[in-house]
């Protein structure tokens, strides 16, 4: 029992500080300084609409590839991201905003998330993504999620081909379990 309760508080101490493994991080983490989603109603079924967090890259929802969240407009106008819950995919991801600055965010919180309901953007909008679309696990079969922040950086909702478009740039830490969310090697 003994043994247990010191290899909990270990694990819990480093969980703690965004790093549930113990180990070194192997991927750097770089800024997508521009991303560009289509709206899912409103433009053509070619464009991308979604964005796979762990792929770091814009996709198609018509192809059956996985994804994290979607963008649309809806009928007032108004930007929207759908993380998977609110497209009845299941809770696999979810949103929160910001009120601080993109460049201030250092780790992303373990919380807070909204996992099914539409979140409204706007120009200069800051949010943290949370997806566990594909967690990695521990050998303690415990699974982390991945964290990502984006700012949102223009928004076109007039109705056209070639509009109806979010433009964000976006940061992923694809380091199993880190929180880290700065330019480089993440911090624990």
């Amino acid at each position: 029992m003994r043994y247990f309760m010191l290899a909990f508080l270990a694990c819990a101490a480093i969980v703690a500080c965004g790093n549930p493994l113990g180990l070194s991080a192997p991927f750097t983490n770089q800024v997508d300084s521009l991303v560009s989603l289509y709206a899912l109603s409103g433009t053509p079924v070619s464009s991308p609409s979604a964005y796979s967090i762990l792929g770091q890259r814009a996709i198609r929802t018509d192809q059956g590839a996985v994804f994290d969240f979607a963008f649309d407009i809806d009928t007032l106008g108004r930007a929207l991201l759908l993380p998977t819950g609110a497209l009845k995919l299941g809770k696999r991801s979810g949103f929160q905003i910001s009120t601080q600055d993109f460049d201030s965010i250092k780790f992303a919180p373990t919380g807070g998330y909204n996992l099914d309901s539409a979140l409204v953007v706007h120009d200069s909008s800051v949010v943290l993504v949370y997806t566990n679309q594909s967690a990695c696990s521990s050998s303690l079969g415990v699974a982390y999620p991945y964290y990502a922040k984006l700012k949102v950086i223009a928004i076109d909702t007039m109705p056209g081909a070639t509009t109806r478009r979010i433009d964000f740039m976006i940061l992923t830490d694809l380091n199993c379990g880190y929180r880290g969310l700065e330019p480089g090697v993440p911090r624990h």
